[in-house]
């Protein structure tokens, strides 16, 4: 049974075809960040969920994953750490580079944004097939942390991302999934 804030969004999120390339249905949450009130409800379940878990900072995915990230992050008391494409950190940088299903990426984060130990939600506006939360799993690994959880608004949940994500941990957590 859906929720209210599940309905909502089904009727607010954009499906825009063929972006950003032919035979894709790209899931667009710019209209749920044009109301206020549905944003707020987001953020809401969002913090309800992941308040009482023990993290320790919110790693938002470039660059949607900073819409809700960093205000997670604000919400949960606790730092944000932009994962940014390379080249894109102004400081020194620790990599990791993956294949995605249409070619390969490096993303990157500041030598010093995570703690040794340190427990890191990782959050992202859409979970697809898991690649990039996968390889910022494997980056806040690389740095130092753990991961101690997945956060997305949308779960494309027939692309079986979650699945590819259980081995950093089994806390995935989506408000909506298709």
């Amino acid at each position: 049974m859906m929720n209210d804030l599940e309905q909502r969004l089904i009727q607010t999120i954009r499906d825009v075809p063929d972006f950003p390339k032919p035979g894709i249905l790209f899931k667009d949450i710019t209209p749920v960040l044009s109301d206020a009130a549905l944003s707020a409800q987001v953020l809401d379940a969002l913090a309800e969920y992941w308040s009482k878990k023990g993290i320790g900072a919110v790693a938002g995915i470039e660059s949607r994953g900073f819409l809700f990230g960093s205000q997670l992050a604000i919400r949960l008391g606790v730092p944000f750490i932009p994962i940014r494409k390379k080249g894109k950190l102004p400081y020194k940088t620790i990599g990791h580079a993956y294949d995605l299903e249409y070619g390969s990426a490096e993303i990157e984060i500041h030598v010093d944004a995570v703690l040794p130990g340190q427990k890191v939600l990782i959050h992202d506006d859409l979970l697809a097939t898991g690649g990039t939360a996968g390889a910022t799993a494997q980056l806040i690994q690389k740095a130092g942390g753990t991961v101690s959880g997945f956060s997305f608004l949308i779960e494309l949940s027939f692309l079986k991302g979650a699945e590819e994500l259980k081995s950093y941990s089994m806390d995935i957590h989506s408000i909506l999934k298709y």
